[in-house]
Protein backbone atom coordinates (compact mmCIF):
# COMPACT_ATOMS: atom_id res chain seq x y z
CA UNK A 1 0.00 0.00 0.00
CA UNK A 2 1.33 3.43 -0.93
CA UNK A 3 1.76 6.24 1.56
CA UNK A 4 -1.17 8.29 0.32
CA UNK A 5 -3.52 5.29 0.30
CA UNK A 6 -2.51 4.53 3.88
CA UNK A 7 -2.96 8.18 4.80
CA UNK A 8 -6.43 8.34 3.28
CA UNK A 9 -7.57 5.23 5.11
CA UNK A 10 -6.30 6.52 8.45
CA UNK A 11 -7.88 9.93 7.85
CA UNK A 12 -11.23 8.37 7.01
CA UNK A 13 -11.13 5.89 9.87
CA UNK A 14 -10.28 8.48 12.51
CA UNK A 15 -12.10 11.40 10.90
CA UNK A 16 -8.87 13.33 11.14
CA UNK A 17 -6.44 15.57 9.27
CA UNK A 18 -4.30 15.88 12.40
CA UNK A 19 -0.72 14.62 12.56
CA UNK A 20 1.03 14.49 15.92
CA UNK A 21 4.71 15.33 15.90
CA UNK A 22 6.66 12.99 18.17
CA UNK A 23 9.38 15.43 19.21
CA UNK A 24 10.38 14.47 22.76
CA UNK A 25 12.20 17.13 24.79
CA UNK A 26 13.52 15.62 28.06
CA UNK A 27 13.48 19.06 29.70
CA UNK A 28 9.70 19.23 29.27
CA UNK A 29 8.70 15.58 29.73
CA UNK A 30 7.20 14.46 33.04
CA UNK A 31 8.99 11.10 32.70
CA UNK A 32 12.63 10.41 31.89
CA UNK A 33 12.15 7.47 29.50
CA UNK A 34 11.66 8.85 25.98
CA UNK A 35 10.31 5.61 24.54
CA UNK A 36 7.83 5.19 27.41
CA UNK A 37 6.69 8.79 26.98
CA UNK A 38 6.12 8.30 23.26
CA UNK A 39 4.36 4.98 23.72
CA UNK A 40 1.91 6.61 26.12
CA UNK A 41 1.29 9.47 23.69
CA UNK A 42 0.73 7.05 20.81
CA UNK A 43 -1.60 4.82 22.80
CA UNK A 44 -3.64 7.86 23.84
CA UNK A 45 -3.87 9.49 20.39
CA UNK A 46 -3.82 6.66 17.82
CA UNK A 47 -7.55 6.92 17.26
CA UNK A 48 -7.38 10.68 16.67
CA UNK A 49 -4.70 11.14 14.01
CA UNK A 50 -4.05 10.54 10.33
CA UNK A 51 -0.26 10.28 10.77
CA UNK A 52 2.68 10.63 13.13
CA UNK A 53 5.81 12.69 12.43
CA UNK A 54 8.91 12.06 14.54
CA UNK A 55 11.50 14.79 14.13
CA UNK A 56 14.79 12.93 13.93
CA UNK A 57 16.83 15.70 15.55
CA UNK A 58 15.25 15.09 18.95
CA UNK A 59 16.44 11.47 18.87
CA UNK A 60 19.84 12.07 17.32
CA UNK A 61 20.56 14.68 20.03
CA UNK A 62 20.31 11.92 22.65
CA UNK A 63 22.91 9.70 20.99
CA UNK A 64 22.57 5.94 21.05
CA UNK A 65 19.78 5.92 23.61
CA UNK A 66 17.85 8.36 21.44
CA UNK A 67 18.15 6.16 18.37
CA UNK A 68 17.03 3.18 20.43
CA UNK A 69 14.06 5.23 21.62
CA UNK A 70 13.25 6.11 18.01
CA UNK A 71 13.14 2.45 17.05
CA UNK A 72 10.93 1.66 20.04
CA UNK A 73 8.68 4.58 19.10
CA UNK A 74 8.31 3.43 15.50
CA UNK A 75 7.50 -0.08 16.68
CA UNK A 76 4.73 1.30 18.90
CA UNK A 77 2.91 3.10 16.09
CA UNK A 78 0.04 0.99 14.71
CA UNK A 79 0.89 -0.38 11.28
CA UNK A 80 -2.17 1.24 9.69
CA UNK A 81 -1.06 4.79 10.60
CA UNK A 82 1.59 6.30 8.28
CA UNK A 83 4.84 7.69 9.65
CA UNK A 84 6.66 10.71 8.25
CA UNK A 85 10.33 10.98 9.25
CA UNK A 86 11.12 14.67 9.57
CA UNK A 87 14.83 14.93 8.85
CA UNK A 88 14.83 17.38 5.92
CA UNK A 89 17.41 15.22 4.16
CA UNK A 90 19.15 15.96 0.87
CA UNK A 91 22.59 15.65 -0.67
CA UNK A 92 24.32 14.67 -3.91
CA UNK A 93 22.79 11.64 -5.56
CA UNK A 94 24.89 8.87 -4.04
CA UNK A 95 24.55 10.27 -0.53
CA UNK A 96 20.84 10.94 -1.03
CA UNK A 97 20.43 7.26 -1.91
CA UNK A 98 22.05 6.36 1.41
CA UNK A 99 19.70 8.74 3.25
CA UNK A 100 16.71 7.15 1.50
CA UNK A 101 17.88 3.64 2.42
CA UNK A 102 18.43 4.72 6.03
CA UNK A 103 14.92 6.12 6.34
CA UNK A 104 12.89 3.73 4.22
CA UNK A 105 14.76 0.46 4.70
CA UNK A 106 16.53 0.74 8.03
CA UNK A 107 13.86 2.69 9.93
CA UNK A 108 10.95 1.56 7.77
CA UNK A 109 9.08 4.88 7.69
CA UNK A 110 6.47 5.66 5.05
CA UNK A 111 7.59 9.16 4.06
CA UNK A 112 10.32 11.72 4.63
CA UNK A 113 10.77 15.47 4.47
CA UNK A 114 13.28 16.47 1.79
CA UNK A 115 15.19 19.69 1.12
CA UNK A 116 15.05 20.62 -2.60
CA UNK A 117 17.99 23.05 -2.54
CA UNK A 118 20.32 20.63 -4.37
CA UNK A 119 17.82 20.03 -7.16
CA UNK A 120 16.09 17.13 -8.80
CA UNK A 121 18.89 14.57 -8.77
CA UNK A 122 19.15 14.92 -4.99
CA UNK A 123 15.39 14.45 -4.58
CA UNK A 124 15.02 11.51 -6.98
CA UNK A 125 16.36 8.79 -4.63
CA UNK A 126 13.48 9.54 -2.25
CA UNK A 127 10.96 9.10 -5.06
CA UNK A 128 12.16 5.90 -6.68
CA UNK A 129 9.92 3.69 -4.55
CA UNK A 130 6.32 4.49 -5.40
CA UNK A 131 5.01 3.17 -2.09
CA UNK A 132 7.05 5.78 -0.21
CA UNK A 133 6.54 9.55 -0.28
CA UNK A 134 8.66 12.68 -0.05
CA UNK A 135 7.44 16.01 1.31
CA UNK A 136 9.44 18.78 -0.32
CA UNK A 137 10.23 21.86 1.75
CA UNK A 138 8.40 24.66 -0.03
CA UNK A 139 7.29 27.39 2.37
CA UNK A 140 8.56 26.60 5.84
CA UNK A 141 6.95 27.90 9.04
CA UNK A 142 9.93 29.68 10.62
CA UNK A 143 10.38 33.49 10.56
CA UNK A 144 13.61 33.21 8.56
CA UNK A 145 11.77 31.48 5.71
CA UNK A 146 11.57 34.86 4.00
CA UNK A 147 15.35 35.15 3.75
CA UNK A 148 15.53 32.77 0.79
CA UNK A 149 12.02 31.62 -0.02
CA UNK A 150 10.77 35.11 -0.93
CA UNK A 151 13.68 35.87 -3.27
CA UNK A 152 12.47 36.73 -6.75
CA UNK A 153 13.93 34.39 -9.36
CA UNK A 154 13.40 33.63 -13.03
CA UNK A 155 13.31 30.22 -14.66
CA UNK A 156 16.34 29.22 -16.78
CA UNK A 157 14.33 29.92 -19.91
CA UNK A 158 13.45 33.41 -18.76
CA UNK A 159 10.07 34.90 -17.94
CA UNK A 160 8.67 36.93 -15.08
CA UNK A 161 10.51 36.85 -11.76
CA UNK A 162 8.59 34.99 -9.06
CA UNK A 163 9.19 34.03 -5.41
CA UNK A 164 11.46 31.04 -5.01
CA UNK A 165 8.86 29.09 -3.01
CA UNK A 166 6.49 29.23 -5.99
CA UNK A 167 9.20 27.88 -8.28
CA UNK A 168 9.84 25.06 -5.81
CA UNK A 169 6.13 24.21 -5.80
CA UNK A 170 6.09 23.98 -9.58
CA UNK A 171 9.25 21.86 -9.63
CA UNK A 172 7.72 19.51 -7.06
CA UNK A 173 4.62 19.19 -9.22
CA UNK A 174 6.82 18.11 -12.13
CA UNK A 175 8.69 15.66 -9.91
CA UNK A 176 5.36 14.08 -8.95
CA UNK A 177 5.22 11.74 -11.94
CA UNK A 178 4.77 8.72 -9.65
CA UNK A 179 2.17 10.42 -7.48
CA UNK A 180 4.29 10.23 -4.32
CA UNK A 181 5.32 13.86 -3.74
CA UNK A 182 3.86 16.29 -1.21
CA UNK A 183 4.84 19.76 -0.05
CA UNK A 184 5.73 21.27 3.33
CA UNK A 185 3.89 24.58 3.65
CA UNK A 186 3.79 26.36 7.00
CA UNK A 187 0.60 27.41 8.76
CA UNK A 188 2.26 30.69 9.70
CA UNK A 189 2.06 31.89 6.08
CA UNK A 190 -1.62 31.46 5.13
CA UNK A 191 -1.54 33.67 2.02
CA UNK A 192 1.44 31.76 0.65
CA UNK A 193 -0.41 28.54 1.45
CA UNK A 194 -3.28 29.74 -0.73
CA UNK A 195 -0.89 30.56 -3.57
CA UNK A 196 0.78 27.16 -3.38
CA UNK A 197 -2.61 25.42 -3.41
CA UNK A 198 -3.46 27.24 -6.64
CA UNK A 199 -0.20 26.07 -8.19
CA UNK A 200 -0.55 22.48 -6.95
CA UNK A 201 -4.28 21.79 -6.70
CA UNK A 202 -4.01 18.01 -6.31
CA UNK A 203 -0.95 17.60 -4.06
CA UNK A 204 -1.00 16.91 -0.33
CA UNK A 205 0.51 19.49 2.01
CA UNK A 206 2.22 18.75 5.31
CA UNK A 207 1.47 21.84 7.37
CA UNK A 208 3.54 22.58 10.49
CA UNK A 209 3.16 25.71 12.58
CA UNK A 210 -0.26 25.35 14.24
CA UNK A 211 -0.15 25.72 18.00
CA UNK A 212 3.10 26.86 19.58
CA UNK A 213 4.21 28.69 16.42
CA UNK A 214 0.94 30.61 16.16
CA UNK A 215 -0.59 29.22 12.98
CA UNK A 216 -4.39 29.50 12.70
CA UNK A 217 -6.41 26.34 12.03
CA UNK A 218 -9.22 28.16 10.22
CA UNK A 219 -6.82 29.91 7.85
CA UNK A 220 -4.97 26.68 7.10
CA UNK A 221 -8.14 24.79 6.30
CA UNK A 222 -9.69 27.62 4.28
CA UNK A 223 -6.56 28.18 2.19
CA UNK A 224 -5.18 24.67 2.00
CA UNK A 225 -7.99 22.20 1.31
CA UNK A 226 -8.04 20.63 -2.13
CA UNK A 227 -11.20 20.31 -4.23
CA UNK A 228 -12.06 17.02 -2.54
CA UNK A 229 -11.91 18.65 0.87
CA UNK A 230 -8.69 16.91 1.84
CA UNK A 231 -5.05 17.37 0.84
CA UNK A 232 -3.85 18.49 4.28
CA UNK A 233 -1.80 16.87 7.04
CA UNK A 234 -1.85 19.41 9.86
CA UNK A 235 1.02 18.71 12.23
CA UNK A 236 0.98 19.73 15.89
CA UNK A 237 3.70 18.73 18.34
CA UNK A 238 4.18 20.74 21.54
CA UNK A 239 0.52 21.63 22.04
CA UNK A 240 -0.28 17.92 22.26
CA UNK A 241 2.87 16.45 23.79
CA UNK A 242 3.07 18.93 26.64
CA UNK A 243 -0.60 19.56 27.32
CA UNK A 244 0.34 18.53 30.86
CA UNK A 245 3.68 18.34 32.64
CA UNK A 246 2.22 15.96 35.24
CA UNK A 247 1.65 12.21 35.28
CA UNK A 248 -1.67 12.68 33.47
CA UNK A 249 0.27 13.81 30.36
CA UNK A 250 -1.15 11.08 28.11
CA UNK A 251 -4.74 11.84 29.08
CA UNK A 252 -4.09 15.54 28.54
CA UNK A 253 -2.46 14.82 25.17
CA UNK A 254 -5.51 12.86 24.08
CA UNK A 255 -7.73 15.76 25.11
CA UNK A 256 -5.63 18.28 23.20
CA UNK A 257 -5.50 16.05 20.12
CA UNK A 258 -9.25 15.47 20.20
CA UNK A 259 -9.91 19.19 20.49
CA UNK A 260 -7.62 19.93 17.54
CA UNK A 261 -9.04 17.12 15.41
CA UNK A 262 -12.58 18.36 16.03
CA UNK A 263 -11.65 21.99 15.40
CA UNK A 264 -10.10 21.03 12.07
CA UNK A 265 -13.21 19.02 11.17
CA UNK A 266 -15.52 21.94 11.99
CA UNK A 267 -13.44 24.34 9.92
CA UNK A 268 -13.37 21.84 7.08
CA UNK A 269 -17.17 21.55 7.07
CA UNK A 270 -17.48 25.34 7.13
CA UNK A 271 -15.01 25.76 4.27
CA UNK A 272 -16.75 23.14 2.14
CA UNK A 273 -20.13 24.72 2.79
CA UNK A 274 -18.82 28.08 1.65
CA UNK A 275 -17.07 26.78 -1.46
Amino acid sequence: MGFFDKLERAAQRNGSLLCVGLDPDPARMPVSDVAAFNRAIIEATAGLVCAYKPNLAFYEALGERGLAALRDTLAAIPSDIPVIADGKRSDIGNTAKAYARALFDELGVDAATVNPYLGGDAVEPFLEREEKAAFILCRTSNPGARDLQDLLVTAPGGGEARPLFEMVAEMARRWNSRGNVGLVVGATYPEELKRVRRLCPEMTFLVPGVGAQGGDVAAVVRNGLDKAGRGLIINVSRQVLYASREKDFAVAAAGAARQLRDEIARERERALAES
